[in-house]
């Protein structure tokens, strides 16, 4: 099984979290692992609906086009590594859509196959 965290959650099950939970997600759908997400209840965003309309940080596009090293007299240098007219998008966060979430674990207790609904029943049964 696989089980990530979450910066913030839709009501409709849909993730968001650090660049990298999507393709994990599609990993674990295409061998048949079970990807679950772990989160406290204050995470999940009970406004927005739809997930192209999540907030993502873009972070500074240097952290990809630049790398430090030092140069022949032990002096730190940061060195242009991409072609220099180069478009630069640095995102922080992917989403990752509930169908390839196989629950939600949260201190309320699990969510499989999360949905609007079910996360609704959840947290408004108690």
């Amino acid at each position: 099984m696989c089980i990530v965290g979450t910066d913030r959650t839709l009501s409709t099950g849909d993730v968001a979290n650090k660049i990298g939970t999507y393709l994990k997600a599609l990993a674990a759908h295409d061998n048949n692992v079970p990807f679950y997400v772990a989160l406290p209840s204050p995470t999940i965003d009970w406004d927005i609906k739809d997930f192209k309309d999540i907030p993502i940080e873009e972070r500074n596009s240097e952290e990809l086009t630049h790398v430090e090293g030092l140069d022949k007299d032990k002096k730190v240098q940061k060195i242009l590594i991409y072609p220099q007219n180069s478009k630069v998008m640095n995102l922080a966060f992917d989403v990752t859509p509930a169908k390839y979430v196989t629950g939600l674990i949260t201190e309320k207790g699990v969510i499989l196959s999360p949905t609007t609904e079910k996360i609704n029943n959840l947290f408004n049964s108690n």
